[in-house]
């Protein structure tokens, strides 16, 4: 199929996004009213299946049944109310297999059938349709309009196995794994009715391709071939996070070999468009670290200032790009942690503060 370039007009419909749990989730501090302030238009959060923190932690009797009294919603119902107060819209990502789905394994392991998450993805839906009847607060809960299926699937930290060996010989395993994993939130999310959109990928922006080495992965085009070839059906966007490799990296520099970044992400646009069509692009994570504290990976203060107006000048001007989203508010607690945030960790805020606030969506 041939494959034009995408045009140069740029995007009027991009919205701005957040990403931080941490803010977001935490039960004893409403960070909503701070991510308004900042005109954030999106905040993406994690939806957790299995695992810490799961919902769904107790095997329900009726899975597709939000009431399921094996469900613990709570910690969700509050953050999509304090979001709705604020008047900001939130991008669901459902992520990590409780243990009775895979057989008793790590939550980083596909579940043994996609039915069982697309029924909890169907019960979420359900749940944040907008016409969901909370029978004990008697409120009805808002909608969430924005779900996303799994996170970086073509990294070890998110989805195992990567590889696996069949007669002596490696064959990609996360793929297949992952092309099951997103018809089955696809499915259940638009299952439970209304324009939701559901995108899927959220790939990390490099590969070993190394089945053998320390830490296998698979690239991102390579990833979306094989998921394809493997029977990933749709989706209505394809997400990405298109971070930079080394501080020296620009948001214009191209990522080196395999790697897409901002600077050559018209290839994953058009190896989208060739497979799936002109699905728009959701970037769902990006950012540069701090020195200070990250003396390793992270760029200096105004670099990281001007690095993100640079970031949110070449997404906007790319009108296959629906959504731009930075990783953090906050920078982590923990040095081992992302430094990406537009605050240290003891809330001062760096230059990135008021470059953000100055975005204008």
């Amino acid at each position: 199929m041939l494959v034009m370039p995408v045009s140069a007009s740029g995007s009027d419909h991009m919205l701005l996004g957040l990403f931080d749990d941490a803010v977001s989730l935490n039960p004893e501090v409403n960070g909503f009213p701070v991510l308004s302030s900042l005109h954030v238009q999106v905040v993406r959060m994690t939806m957790v299946w299995g695992g810490r923190g799961g919902v769904a932690n107790k095997q329900p009797v009726h899975p597709a049944d939000p009431t399921d009294p094996a469900y613990d919603w709570s910690r969700y119902d509050q953050a999509v109310e304090r979001a709705n107060d604020a008047g900001v819209q939130l991008l669901l990502t459902i992520v990590g297999t409780p243990a009775w789905a895979n057989g008793g394994q790590p939550p980083v392991f596909a579940p043994t059938s996609a039915s069982d998450l697309q029924a909890f993805s169907y019960a979420a839906a359900q749940r944040y349709s907008g016409t969901f009847l909370d029978r004990r607060t008697g409120r009805v809960l808002p909608r969430v309009s924005m779900w996303l299926a799994w996170n970086e699937p073509n990294n070890p930290v998110f989805l195992q196995p990567q590889f696996a060996k069949v007669n002596d010989k490696w064959t990609t395993a996360a793929p297949a794994a992952y092309a099951q994993i997103c018809n089955a939130v696809y499915s259940g999310v638009h299952s439970a009715g209304g324009p939701e959109q559901v995108a899927c990928g959220a790939t990390a922006p490099r590969g070993s391709n190394a089945p053998s080495s320390s830490r296998p992965s698979i690239s991102p085009l390579a990833f979306l071939r094989s998921a394809k070839a493997a029977g990933m059906r749709t989706f209505d966007a394809w997400a990405h996070h298109p971070y930079y490799g080394i501080p020296s990296e620009k948001p214009a520099t191209r990522g080196r070999g395999s790697a897409i970044e901002l600077g050559n992400i018209n290839e994953l646009v058009n190896t989208v468009t060739s497979l799936y069509g002109d699905k728009p692009l959701w970037i769902t994570e990006y950012g540069y670290q701090t020195k200070p504290p990250d003396d390793f990976f992270g760029v200096s203060w105004p670099k990281q200032a001007a690095y993100l107006k640079q970031a949110y000048r070449i997404a906007k001007a790319n009108p296959r790009i629906g959504l731009f989203t930075w990783f953090l508010l906050r920078d982590n607690t923990s040095l081992g942690g992302w430094q990406s945030g537009l605050e240290t960790v003891d809330g001062k805020k760096k230059p990135s503060y008021d470059a953000f606030a100055s975005l204008r969506p």
